[in-house]
């Protein structure tokens, strides 16, 4: 009987559900009936007075979501998120893998899709779990099996001259979810031990690599124990990674937040003596949350937070090689655009300096102030909140040009979730002049679908119609 393949995120969710309590399945497990939610208040404070550097477009990667052959989607989708990240290496292609006798079918894929996002100006993350076969389904061998390393040395032999003879140079991600069975069914100890070997020949072959881990499925958190091993081991070893990676999909203990994921992760790494000055998100969002609304919040948290992120991909077989990650649809060869790609397509506009943005208790936001065009824009998004959201707008003066006498034109506009369909661009809510005093002006705006997001444009009063 043939084996359906199933979504990486299905592995995943039933060993999170597994792993969880109660009260955070309640409170954060996918898929459950949810009501909608009750209309609540929320402000967020924008300060364009606070110059944070030139934007980074922190949130624009994505986990596969590019076709096997690197060709499709065509450029301008991929540029038009302003495209950062990239990180794959053949899942679900078959025969699965190096320990089925696939590995050539993923390494071409692999090389295909780092040229690609290396010709669009991206990084790529490459995923040896992936080319080995651990991609979520049962595989009959882990690295270091009874002891015995053989085979996982001769993998690594062909790895490393591949990535030498294609004269390429990935970021190399030891190992995808090491905390879950599903990927990694074998003790911690036996993946410490691959860690080390792993990391001591690309230190010694690949000098220049950068080392990315371990993107655990489990936020960092001073009280998990597989971190804490994990943390004295790499500590001890001299074996700790260029960026420290891990997942914001659980929402354990940390509600899914960059912000407070990382804190605690430079706290647990000082203690250490880990100086930790890189960190990577590289999967965030269940299914659910894959809408504007959501990934407005998700984005403003990463770029708080100072840490790159890419978008989890929820599809199976040939879906998780396409539509880069849920941000567009394709029918009949054409590729449609959905609200997620329309919201990382405004971001990614988004030029100047970044403002400081204060959050509200469920409203968050990402704001840039852009001397030279007279400009400024603020995008909005909620992790699941519906109400009157008010912007207060301060340091408007700081942006030249912007403010006239005593006035700052302000568009607001919905990018709508469109219940997952295609959604062609934002649409417009309002378009108004402000008072402006002591650089300051509110907006506000009645957010009735936790799944949309919003923008503002800040434009001077006289300044023609968009």
């Amino acid at each position: 009987m043939r084996r359906p393949h199933r979504r990486r995120g299905l592995h995943r969710l039933a060993a999170a559900l597994a792993a969880a309590t109660a009260a955070v399945l309640l409170t954060t497990g996918p898929g459950s009936a949810q009501p909608p939610p009750r209309p609540v208040d929320d402000t967020v404070t924008v300060d364009f007075s606070a110059d944070l550097g030139a934007p980074q477009h922190r949130a624009s990667g994505i986990l596969y979501g590019i076709t096997e052959d690197g060709s499709q989607p065509p450029d301008e989708f991929l540029t038009g998120i302003g495209f950062r990240y990239e990180r794959a290496g053949g899942a679900q292609l078959a025969p699965g893998g190096w320990v089925a006798g696939g590995y050539e079918r993923r390494w071409d894929s692999t090389l295909a899709q780092y040229r690609r996002t290396v010709d669009l100006g991206g990084t790529f993350t490459m995923l040896p779990h992936d080319l080995w076969g651990a991609d979520g389904s049962a595989i009959p061998r882990f690295p270091g099996d009874n002891g015995d390393w053989t085979e996982y040395d001769a993998f690594l032999d062909r790895l490393i001259s591949d990535v030498r003879a294609a004269g390429i140079n990935p970021e190399w991600d030891i190992w995808n979810e090491p905390d879950l069975s599903i990927f990694w069914n074998r003790s911690q100890e036996q993946y410490l031990r691959m860690w080390d070997r792993t990391y001591s020949r690309i230190r010694a072959e690949l000098p220049h690599a950068v080392i990315v881990g371990p993107s655990s499925a489990n936020e960092p958190a001073r009280g998990n124990g597989w971190w804490n091993t994990y943390l004295d081991h790499v500590a001890a070893a001299g074996t700790v990674p260029d960026i420290l990676s891990w997942h914001e999909i659980g929402g354990s203990p940390h509600g899914q937040d960059p912000v407070a994921s990382k804190a605690a992760l430079q706290d647990m790494a000082a203690a250490r003596g880990i100086a930790a000055d890189d960190f990577q998100v590289n999967e965030y969002a269940w299914p659910e949350q894959q809408n504007p609304g959501n990934s407005g919040w998700f984005i403003a948290r990463l770029e708080h937070a100072d840490v790159d992120g890419l978008r989890a991909n929820w599809g199976s077989g040939s879906g998780l090689h396409d539509n880069m990650a849920s941000l567009v649809t394709r029918s009949g060869g054409v590729y449609r655009p959905l609200g997620d790609w329309q919201l990382y397509h405004a971001y990614a506009g988004m030029t100047g300096t970044r403002a400081a943005v204060t959050p509200g208790a469920g409203l968050d936001g990402y704001a840039t102030g852009d001397d030279d065009a007279h400009r400024a824009a603020v995008l909005l998004g909620t992790k699941g909140a519906t109400g009157t959201m008010t912007v207060d707008l301060t340091g408007l003066d700081a942006v030249t040009g912007l403010v006239r006498d005593g006035a700052v034109r302000a568009v607001v506009e919905r990018v709508p979730w469109n219940n997952g369909g295609v959604v062609d661009g934002p649409e417009a809510v309002s378009d108004e002049l402000l008072a402006v005093a002591d650089g300051a002006a509110p907006v506000t705006i009645p957010w009735t679908d936790h799944h949309d997001a919003y923008t503002v444009t800040l434009l001077p009063p006289d300044a023609p119609s968009r």
